[in-house]
């Protein structure tokens, strides 16, 4: 006899557990990075703080200020569909993927900066591994957008409402991920001496 839950009754975590093993898989590949990127600053650190003044700190505060305040409409989609507000859920995932932009968005502009001055991944340590984490999580945050995006098209059709909204929650499980990601990564790489 198998018993099942509904998607009214509370669970360990939101959304499908499939996601949860991606995110954790997700999360020990940046933890990695992380480790690798914290070993050679330490043994790099002259070149990693000279070089980690050429940033700009102001676009990546915005960024991180866009991801947060992203993630925060996001939730906003979660509790509305959970009241059964489609149109809520839908626009709240709206504005949540206007914040995704707006980081690409400035990423771009700094990239734009970073290879018109000639940096490339070859430049130094530091700028590969920049260029390596940075880009890295650029690609996460556009798949997070799909992921986004794939969810309001099955909003709009009808496919989810308070007692069907797993794949909401399933989207909103990996935007929150690629949000702490860059949560840790921003003082990381642009703060941290």
């Amino acid at each position: 006899m198998s018993v099942q839950l509904s998607e009214t009754e509370p669970k360990l975590l939101p959304g499908d557990l499939a996601i949860w093993f991606f995110i954790f898989m997700e999360l020990l590949v940046f933890g990695i990075f992380f480790i690798v990127y914290a070993v050679m600053r330490s043994q790099n650190i002259e070149l990693f703080n000279e070089y980690q003044l050429t940033l700009n700190r102001e676009l990546g505060m915005a960024n991180t200020l866009l991801l947060i305040s992203s993630s925060y409409f996001v939730v906003r989609a979660v509790h509305a569909i959970r009241g059964d507000d489609v149109n809520r859920c839908v626009y709240w995932l709206y504005a949540g993927l206007a914040g995704g932009t707006g980081f690409l968005i400035l990423k771009a502009v700094e990239y734009s900066d970073k290879f018109s001055a000639g940096i490339g991944l070859g430049t130094n340590t530091f700028y590969m591994f920049y260029l390596s984490l940075t880009m890295f999580h650029f690609l996460h945050v556009v798949l997070g957008m799909l992921i986004l995006l794939a969810v309001v098209i099955k909003a709009k059709r009808g496919a989810y409402s308070a007692d069907n909204h797993t794949g909401v929650e399933t989207g909103a499980s990996y935007w929150h991920m690629v949000d702490l990601v860059w949560i840790i990564l921003f003082p990381l790489v642009y703060i941290i001496r």
